[in-house]
């Protein structure tokens, strides 16, 4: 969800419609359901309602990093999830699904604040 959530900011700070950027990904190589369900709604920039809330997400990925500590697995992306799902929650974003990362990368460039 990082990497569609950065991809779309992008598309969308260069005036690309990012709706024809996700047709483009979802009828080529990334037709699996991560990329059709959450580039969707981070495409349409739809977080509410919540089909699976940050805070889960946040929770989930915390368990698997505790898991990967006790087991000395680095798992980079993993933490990095963890701390932008940390970041929407901390910016009033408890009731947003988990791909509200994709507003949080949308406010990065500079192109919204997170409020939906």
């Amino acid at each position: 969800m990082e990497a569609l959530s950065e991809a779309i900011a992008l598309i969308r700070k260069a005036g690309i419609d990012p709706h024809r950027y996700y047709d483009l990904l979802t009828s080529t190589l990334f037709t699996g359901p991560v990329f059709t369900n959450y580039g969707g709604l981070i495409a349409r920039q739809e977080y509410k309602p919540a089909g699976f809330a940050a805070p889960l997400g946040e929770k989930d990925i915390r368990l698997i990093l505790a898991a990967a500590e006790a087991l000395r697995v680095p798992m980079p992306l993993a933490s990095l999830v963890h701390d932008r799902l940390q970041t929407v929650i901390a910016r009033g974003g408890e009731e947003l699904d988990w791909s509200a990362v994709g507003q949080l990368a949308a406010s990065d460039a500079g192109l919204a604040d997170l409020a939906k």
